[in-house]
């Protein structure tokens, strides 16, 4: 078996120089990038039983079959160039070549993995196979929407106006996929309506009516604090100011301590301040006698890193504690699902919504509320204390949902935006 050493520009130049002085039935053993350009071993001759001899005496715990793939002729009438280059990639080695250009093997080809080629005529293809797939998949989403809007033209007006809503596509499907086509569209329209309702789970005035040790948490500028003193202020107008508490975990920002202080000076209740979870453990010790106490927890986002210290804090300081989660209804419903993922393995008690007053739309929370099977306890709709608190009622929010559509005159989904919402969505 005799091994010669090929330089070439690029890699198929040196599989051309293979097949044209050693045939094909030359088998390349390495490949390599070089200086200039490419290098390339190849052997004629091949004896793949000498070569596992001298592999297992050299290196036992290396040594291994050679892949058949390796054994097939660099070029030949029934194989292609593609092909030569994926054997060529198979094998990286380095092989003592005399001054005449060949030698004799004089220690094991160590195997390697398969890897593609990096020639650029074979990036180039990828990358256009790649736009090409992008378009046929574009074109048969278009034909799948426009063939179930013919066939249904029913279902197909009623998605576009929930997505007009700003529902997530999933669940404007789930709700036409519920809705009997018997009457007109207004009928359609009101049977989806209460449907998704009747999907928000709403909960009962349990912060106000049974108190105990609640935390509100949620990421940064959602209104934790202002939802904080709504709270007890109402709390106060059922109970008296005696019965409340109010404490704050939020050493991050600047004048935090100050915004809840001066609150609980207008309301007439005692702020404590725990700046960890024994200090925690120690207010709440000190708080038992009250019948709410309310926490206000840093807002940190939910890829803050300290996100998971605030939330050991609560768990290790206030194990009793009932969490809610707040979430902004100005929220984007990538950021609310990313949001809620975050938090939900605090067992959240149930959440609360805010800047109601702020949305131009509540498609993108209600999407989220439902999809993620949120309890809703709370809305908030303004800055006024407590007048802009209220308990969540679903059917109040759905309508209101309609009425922010009806008056920012949203915009009808063009036919692009459903064929990608709904295209690969087949019935």
């Amino acid at each position: 078996m005799k091994i010669k050493r090929y330089f070439a520009a690029d890699m198929r130049q040196a599989i051309r120089m293979v097949r044209d002085e050693q045939g094909p039935d030359a088998v390349i053993l390495s490949n390599r990038k070089v200086d200039g350009g490419v290098e390339i071993v190849a052997a004629v001759d091949y004896d793949e039983a000498l070569v596992q001899k001298m592999a297992v005496a050299d290196e036992p715990r290396r040594a291994a079959p050679l892949p058949p793939s390796v054994a097939e002729p660099a070029a030949g009438s029934q194989r292609n160039e593609l092909f030569a280059d994926a054997v060529a990639s198979a094998l990286q080695s380095k092989v003592p070549v005399t001054a005449t250009g060949t030698a004799a093997v004089s220690r094991p080809v160590p195997l390697a993995k398969i890897e593609w080629s990096q020639d650029p005529a074979l990036l180039g293809m990828r990358e256009e196979i790649k736009t090409l797939r992008g378009v046929l998949e574009s074109q048969l989403t278009g034909m799948a929407w426009r063939d179930q809007s013919m066939r249904h033209p029913a279902r197909a007006k009623l998605l576009q106006r929930l997505m007009q809503l700003g529902l997530a596509p999933a669940l404007c499907r789930q709700l036409a996929d519920q809705v009997p086509y018997e009457h007109d569209h207004e009928h359609h329209w009101r049977h989806a309506l209460g449907l998704l309702a009747r999907q928000v789970r709403v909960m009962e005035d349990d912060i106000l009516t049974r108190g105990g040790v609640v935390a509100l948490v949620g990421p940064t500028g959602v209104g934790k604090t202002t939802t904080v003193a709504k709270l007890a202020a109402r709390f106060i107008l059922r109970n008296g100011p005696s019965r409340v508490a109010l404490v704050t975990t939020d050493s991050f920002r600047i004048g935090a301590h100050q915004q809840l202080r001066t609150y609980g000076r207008l309301l007439g209740v005692p702020v404590h301040v725990a700046n960890d979870a024994a200090e925690l453990r120690t207010v709440l010790d000190t708080l038992h006698d009250k019948q709410l106490v309310l926490i206000d927890t840093a807002g940190v986002s939910q890829r803050d890193m300290r996100l998971a210290e605030q939330l050991g804090m609560l768990r290790q300081g206030a194990p009793r504690v009932k969490s809610y989660l707040v979430l902004s209804a100005t929220a984007q419903r990538a950021a609310l699902d990313e949001t809620v993922r975050a938090f939900r393995h605090m067992e959240l008690a149930g959440s609360i919504l805010t800047k109601m007053d702020e949305a131009a739309s509540l498609g993108e929370i209600l999407s989220v509320i439902v999809q993620q099977k949120l309890s809703l306890a709370y809305v908030s709709d303004g800055q006024r204390v407590p007048e802009d608190l209220h308990p969540a009622r679903a059917n109040k929010l759905v309508s209101r949902s309609v009425a922010l559509m009806q008056g920012n005159n949203h915009e009808i989904p063009e036919e692009e935006t459903l064929a990608e919402a709904f295209g690969r969505m087949v019935s």
